[in-house]
């Protein structure tokens, strides 16, 4: 009974976030960003797209990173002609490890320090067959454990932004969703098994999404120190290509009920980034539009945490022995 029980709260929590009141916060109160560097991830499209427009907006110097050159390139084109100001585009699969070395290291040999990361992108609902180049299940290798190897490579540039920065901090900011309410944390779908395959993809995609809140609260109490502000949140349910799996008919009938132009979304990982009252939020979950949340009590658990800390670090280490 305690399970149902529990279960229908996690949805009601989804439920109640998916309307959210009017926001408080506008892009116009983000402070001067002259002189900080950023990196958006999926910044080609979406959320991630609206949060460079207006990262740009307030001069900060900002890196798009991305799958596809073509994509990118045309989405840096677009925010020239939008806000006069040139991003800079940084080849980004987060399917590949390889990749996400080679973009860390060609960041570093041009930047000395990273002010805020927005660990942005991610795929949602692909084929149970789809896998990332070293055999994980794709939604789980690129939201997560793609993410967390991305900011491991740059946390030396990150501990330089924290103490250039005239708070002293740095801050990595990681797109969730009100998915991770419904998702758990099974071991056994990290990697394609027979286990995995029976499991629904939307399921896989809670599953990821419940670890990202995880991981960032477990990078908030062990980077702490190097003045690091790690904080998850959910964007809100927003029209963007997240839902290209869905049929056409099916998506426009979910956008016209539940679904927010995107740069709603992007108001909560702004907030996140950018405002000085947001370093007070270190370790926590925030939801739209840019207020204070919390997620389920997995997110805090400290050996859930180090478990799933462990396993992707014992993947990084892994791949890394191979080099």
């Amino acid at each position: 009974m305690g399970g149902v029980l529990t279960t229908m709260r996690n949805y009601a929590t989804v439920a109640g976030q998916a309307y959210p009141p009017k926001p408080t916060f506008a892009v116009d109160q983000i402070p001067d960003l002259a002189g900080s560097v950023m990196i958006v991830t999926g910044g080609n499209t979406g959320i991630g797209y609206e949060t460079c427009k207006a990262l740009l907006a307030h001069d900060a110097k900002v890196y798009l990173a991305a799958r596809s050159r073509e994509k990118g390139h045309a989405a840096i084109a677009r925010l020239k002609e939008e806000t006069g100001k040139d991003a800079v585009f940084l080849e980004l699969d987060l399917a590949s490890m390889k990749s996400i070395k080679r973009a860390a290291e060609e960041f570093a040999a041009k930047e000395g320090a990273l002010r805020v990361l927005f660990n942005n992108a991610g795929v949602m609902n692909p084929p149970i067959s789809a896998l990332t180049e070293e055999g994980h299940d794709l939604q789980w290798g690129v939201n997560v454990l793609g993410h967390f190897y991305f900011t491991e490579l740059l946390l030396p540039l990150l501990a330089a932004g924290a103490k250039s920065s005239p708070d002293h901090h740095s801050r990595v900011i990681t797109t969730s969703s009100s998915g991770a309410y419904p998702g758990k944390i099974d071991f056994d779908t990290f990697k394609d098994s027979k286990h995995r395959r029976k499991v629904h993809p939307e399921l896989l995609y809670f599953n990821s999404k419940l670890g990202n809140t995880v991981v960032a609260h477990q990078a908030a109490l062990r980077y702490a120190d190097m003045g690091i502000i790690s904080i998850a949140l959910n964007p809100g349910n927003l029209d963007s290509e997240l839902y290209r799996t869905i049929p056409s008919v099916g998506r426009w009938i979910v956008a016209k009920v539940m679904l927010y132009p995107n740069w709603y979304g992007a108001l909560t990982q702004l907030y996140a980034g950018t405002m000085p009252d947001a370093l007070k939020l270190n370790g926590e979950f925030m939801i739209p539009w840019a207020r204070p949340g919390k997620c389920k009590k997995e997110m805090y658990d400290p050996e859930l945490g180090r478990r799933v800390w462990e396993w992707l670090d014992g993947e990084v280490k892994a791949f890394e022995a191979k080099l």
